[in-house]
């Protein structure tokens, strides 16, 4: 797909899973960023609470394609 494309870096958050704060992250930047087309996950992490994993945390980079 030619064309230009920019990049940013979003963290997402979910009680559940990795994979449904990537899911959050997206969702939350899509109602403000157009055409993103691709994420890559740069980093996981978690937080614990009582001996428990309390939350998911998520570091992606979506691409999205600049508009002329």
């Amino acid at each position: 797909m030619p064309g230009t494309y920019k990049i940013v870096e979003l963290v997402g958050t979910s009680p559940v899973s990795f994979a449904e704060a990537v899911k959050a992250a997206v969702a939350e930047a899509s109602k403000t960023v157009r055409h993103m087309d691709w994420f890559e996950v740069v980093e996981e992490r978690g937080r614990i609470a009582n001996g428990a994993v309390q939350e998911f945390q998520v570091t992606i980079k979506a691409g999205f394609k600049i508009e002329r």
